[in-house]
């Protein structure tokens, strides 16, 4: 697993996820789990792993179960090969897409 798909940074973004769906910011979650802001921060950024007891208390005072953390499927990045792949079968199907990605990229690339 690359460094962008690796499991301490994606349970930092999913328990961002999870913080802002809760309209919490920083500050109240780490206050509400007992936690300085810094480590909170740490956390999400993928910079620390917190260990079992803090990933309960993150859990719960998000309102969610301990394994809701860990579903974060959704967040990792593609590889690139399989992007491509992917890309190359919807392109052959749809000719007006691919001449709209040409024109973006094109347009992109004059930036």
């Amino acid at each position: 697993m690359d460094n962008k798909n690796s499991v301490k940074l994606l349970l930092g973004r999913r328990i961002r996820e999870f913080r802002k769906h809760n309209k919490y910011t920083q500050e109240q979650l780490a206050e509400r789990i007992g936690i300085e802001v810094p480590s909170l921060s740490n956390i999400e950024n993928g910079k620390n792993y917190p260990n079992a007891e803090t990933i309960e208390k993150i859990a719960k005072g998000l309102n969610i179960q301990v394994f809701e953390l860990y579903i974060f499927q959704h967040l990792k990045e593609p590889d690139a090969n399989k992007m491509m792949e992917e890309l190359n079968i919807v392109l052959k199907k749809d000719t007006k897409l691919l001449r709209t990605i040409y024109q973006i990229t094109n347009n992109l690339k004059k930036l």
